[in-house]
């Protein structure tokens, strides 16, 4: 993908990219054992120096723009916050750098949830796979 600017996205919007943008756990799941996707957690540094999910990579939000480096163009990128609001800016920011992004809809806080017990042993097995 190449890059574009915000007045040409914002013209060709509609709701394919609308459904693109997002990413729901199950399939961020699948895509990430299978090495396809890369995460991106977005939070400040002493968020992320409080507690993390131990998968995935820290690049603050506001130092995004000066790591574009450390991110792989050849996976789907997601980006992923407590809730979604800073990872949809993120989102589009690296999407108008050209990169297929996506963001966690479910947020941080249901991913810290929803593998508690069995489901992170479950998974962390299928990602050693």
């Amino acid at each position: 993908m190449k890059e574009i600017d915000f007045d040409t996205y914002l013209k060709e919007f509609d709701y394919q990219e609308r459904k693109d943008m997002k990413i729901q756990m199950p399939e961020l799941f699948d895509l990430y054992a299978k090495g396809q996707a890369q995460i991106i957690d977005i939070r400040f540094p002493e968020e992320y120096a409080a507690w993390h999910i131990g998968f995935g990579d820290h690049i603050p939000l506001n130092e995004l723009p000066d790591r574009l480096g450390e991110i792989d163009k050849n996976k789907t990128i997601v980006t992923m916050c407590p809730h979604y609001d800073r990872a949809e800016i993120a989102r589009l920011f690296l999407k108008l750098k050209g990169f297929e992004a996506r963001y966690l809809t479910d947020g941080m806080l249901k991913v810290v949830d929803y593998l508690r017990g069995d489901k992170a042993r479950d998974y962390l097995e299928k990602l050693k796979g």
